[in-house]
């Protein structure tokens, strides 16, 4: 049985794919997988179980990028074709069954919208991948018996970015003495075009403290580190999903995006956001998204300290309920 799935060009997108992708590993165990996506994600998968090929969709003009995916898939016949870019490819295909998203999934969250797709009841959760290789490297870098808190600083655009003085602040007082992650070290993420983005954070934390993993990993490696660290604290993007994928306690920081969409999922995971609306905040007048300034900064330190608190005391008191909960 051969499944080709399609997948999304973004990473955050990509990760919450990974849930349909874990359903079908479970039903179909002996099935081999080929994903297609855009080139950012494309590491995302390398690690996967029954894969068989990652085709890279670059982006060429008139839809060169298809062309190239139908001519990589002609010539097989496919059991099943998952197609979350809602294309017309899977009609110049010979399969057997193809499931094509459309629609924008209205006000409900990107995971329950594309669980929506296969009708599946209980929307599966993402789920990443690294080798053993990959999780070594990791174990070297964040080392057992250390506390870390992971932070994601940068994003796609820098309107979602919650300013680097405010990420400072609130690392301090997490790692502080009276902190959830007292003495911690932070392990600061992001790739390698954000590092000017993520300097001033770096900047902030003691050289003994900092573990600088910015532009230095691949997306496997990323995950199998977030996978060790305590919390996360971080903007809406990628990495947040990401962490939230990893069961680690995961804070999003929500502005000018839809956390109704697209907040962290899972049940370790919470967001909190701007006083105002992302509605609000683009209408705005004089709002610009093509402007370089964060549309975040009415956001307190506060407000997100006092969030990752409750959130950490929660996923406690979620561990300890399921330790002395009698077993069936």
């Amino acid at each position: 049985m051969r499944i080709l799935f399609i997948t999304s060009n973004r990473i955050g997108d990509a990760v919450l794919s990974t849930g349909l992708l874990r359903h079908l590993l479970e039903k179909y165990p002996q099935a081999r997988f080929t994903i297609a996506c855009g080139p950012a994600a494309a590491s995302l998968f390398q690690a996967m179980p029954n894969l068989e090929r990652v085709i890279v969709m670059t982006k060429r003009p008139w839809a060169g990028h298809w062309l190239r995916l139908w001519r990589a898939t002609v010539a097989r016949r496919w059991s099943l074709l998952i197609d979350l870019r809602g294309s017309i490819i899977g009609q110049f295909l010979v399969v057997d069954r193809r499931h094509v998203l459309t629609g924008s999934g209205r006000s409900q969250h990107r995971v329950r919208h594309l669980a929506g797709l296969l009708k599946l009841r209980e929307p599966p959760a993402p789920q990443l991948w690294s080798t053993p290789e990959q999780q070594a490297a990791a174990r070297q870098l964040l080392p057992d018996g250390e506390p870390v808190l992971a932070v994601g600083p940068t994003a796609n655009w820098i309107g979602k970015q919650w300013p680097a003085a405010s990420f400072a602040e609130a690392v301090r007082r997490l790692t502080a003495a009276d902190g959830i992650l007292p003495g911690a070290r932070i392990a600061v993420f992001g790739a390698a075009g954000e590092r000017t983005m993520a300097e001033p954070l770096l900047a902030s934390i003691p050289p003994a403290r900092r573990i600088d993993l910015v532009g230095k990993l691949d997306l496997p490696s990323v995950y199998a580190c977030l996978q060790r660290a305590a919390f996360y604290l971080g903007n809406d993007s990628g990495l947040m999903h990401m962490a939230a994928a990893a069961g680690i306690p995961t804070l999003g920081l929500f502005g000018p995006s839809r956390e109704d969409h697209y907040a962290p999922w899972g049940p370790h995971a919470a967001f909190v956001r701007t006083p105002e609306s992302l509605q609000q905040i683009i209408g705005q007048p004089g709002y610009d998204h093509r402007q370089r300034v964060s549309h975040m900064a009415s956001l307190q330190v506060e407000t997100v300290v006092a969030a990752a608190v409750d959130l950490w005391h929660r996923v406690a008191a979620d561990r300890m309920d399921s330790v002395e909960r009698p077993a069936p």
